[in-house]
């Protein structure tokens, strides 16, 4: 049960005390908590346990707490900040010489390559694909995305039928190959990425 906190009312004689950043060694412990939940989800699954991050990361166990009260919130920490990167990578793409569907193959390789090298991701992303769309970091992501794939019907490089929807939808099934050839499975991420794209592409 969610404990209920009581509401605190401002008054016009009040101001609402401002929330003071993050003190350096207090990030510092969050930046290594997430790295060493991204290695140790990548070894032991999405089961692993806190304490095996916390001592992977060389901190308490009280302290991966303190950053993220539950699993889901650090997994939620974790997607946010793939996202982050990605929307970054897209970025750079969009600014790439070359034929809009230049763009958008430099974009899915390099988001690719990225995704693939985190099998711990990849199998957040592929069981939690509905809870990963609406953070902030997804929905810019989703909205570089979208100009891209603008700018390639435009220059008719893309299918007729294409969406904005289709490549993070293809991402997502890549994330689940990806996460199966992590596993052991002879899937080559590779070569169905090949074939996403081949069939993305206009005639």
């Amino acid at each position: 049960m969610i404990p209920l906190v009581k509401e605190t009312v401002t008054t016009p004689t009040e101001t609402a005390t401002p929330e003071r950043p993050m003190r350096a060694d207090a990030a510092r412990n969050r930046a290594k908590v997430l790295a060493a939940a991204r290695e140790t989800f990548a070894v032991e699954g999405l089961e692993a346990e806190v304490a095996a991050i916390a001592d992977r990361a060389g901190v308490g166990v009280g302290t991966v707490y303190r950053h993220f009260p539950t699993k889901v919130a650090l997994l939620t920490a974790l997607t946010e900040d793939h996202f982050e990167k990605l929307g970054d990578i897209v970025e750079e793409a969009s600014t790439q010489e070359g034929t809009a569907w230049d763009r958008i193959e430099a974009m899915v390789w390099a988001t690719a390559e990225r995704t693939a090298g985190d099998s711990g991701m990849c199998e957040v992303l592929a069981s939690k694909p509905k809870e990963s769309a609406g953070l902030p970091a997804a929905i810019r992501l989703r909205e570089l995305t979208g100009r891209l794939v603008e700018e390639a019907r435009v220059e008719g490089a893309i299918r007729d039928d294409a969406t904005i929807d289709d490549i993070p939808m293809m991402m997502c099934g890549f994330g689940r190959i990806a996460a199966a050839q992590a596993g052991g499975s002879p899937m080559d991420w590779r070569r169905y990425l090949r074939l996403m794209l081949d069939g993305l592409h206009a005639r």
